[in-house]
């Protein structure tokens, strides 16, 4: 009996699907770090040139006010001496982001990595070229929430962009596109020696249907 024999064509046209898949992931997400990089740096521009050496501006009376601060260390103001090591943090996670770029074929990754991406280019570029010196540059931080911290638009990219990443991580879900299953449970929820049924070993990739 002869076995079947795939046309070449058939081959290469998962193949071809999979890469215009993930471009467009990769696209997505260097789309939102650019919004959320210009969105950053334009509202820095703005408030270093409107706010800075002014009197605070009331947002939501003393709650929420817009003053300029600053920033040598972290974000929210934490780790105030060692601002070097924060540039070399930054840089590093961009490498991170970039690398797993390579493999990235989900949305929500997609845009949860473009937030990370993005708000740490926002801070990076502070750190790089502001005041007082490259690679030691303060942060410009102006959102103030009473009893919080001072923190600006690229912190709030970076916290959103982490949450979003626990919660695909929770749900199980890999910025590849798969899903793995809880260790100890198939594919329906119950107890099992491998994790998903018919997955392959390391229970990343759900099985095969019949």
């Amino acid at each position: 009996m002869e076995e079947a024999v795939a046309e070449p064509g058939e081959v290469t046209a998962p193949v071809e699907q999979e890469a215009s898949k993930g471009r467009r992931r990769i696209g997505v997400l260097l789309g939102v770090a650019l919004v959320a990089f210009l969105i950053d740096l334009g509202t820095k521009l703005l408030v270093v040139a409107r706010l800075e050496n002014h009197a605070a501006i009331k947002v939501i009376g003393d709650v929420v006010t817009f003053q300029v601060i600053r920033n040598s260390g972290a974000a929210f103001g934490m780790g105030q001496a060692l601002t070097i090591v924060f540039t070399v943090i930054a840089a590093s996670v961009i490498v991170v982001i970039w690398r797993i770029a390579r493999r990235l074929y989900s949305l929500p990754w997609a845009i949860a990595l473009g937030l990370l991406l993005g708000g740490a280019l926002g801070n990076l570029t502070d750190r790089l070229f502001r005041s007082p010196s490259a690679f030691r540059g303060h942060v410009v931080d102006f959102i103030s929430v009473q009893h919080f911290a001072v923190f600006n638009l690229a912190d709030s990219a970076i916290v959103c962009g982490g949450i979003l990443v626990v919660l695909l991580s929770f749900r199980g879900s890999n910025p590849d596109g798969t899903v793995h299953q809880p260790a100890g449970k198939d594919a329906s929820g119950k107890d099992g020696v491998a994790g998903a049924a018919g997955g392959d070993a390391d229970g990343d990739r759900p099985g095969p249907t019949a």
